[in-house]
């Protein structure tokens, strides 16, 4: 069974890297998430203020933009 996996070459300079998939797929990712997580801290979030990360809109916010990181960044690729 083959593998058809594209290997990328690193980008060498800066501009290569910011015109790089591996730059944006990331930055889009928490960017997504960032924002689904401030909507969710806004619509649905906790009224009593007692819950730990829906109940605070910076917390709400890093943990919606750390969870879009580790979606668009899976480490257990096989390739």
């Amino acid at each position: 069974m083959e593998q058809s996996c594209k290997v990328q070459k690193k980008p060498k300079t800066f501009k290569e890297f910011i015109k790089s998939s591996i730059f944006w797929k990331p930055f889009l990712g928490i960017l997504i998430g960032g924002i689904a997580g401030f909507l969710y801290y806004h619509f649905v979030g906790c009224a009593s203020g007692s819950c730990a990360i829906t109940g605070n809109p910076y917390l709400s916010t890093i943990g919606g933009g750390l969870l879009g990181f580790f979606i668009t960044n899976n480490p257990c690729r096989t390739c």
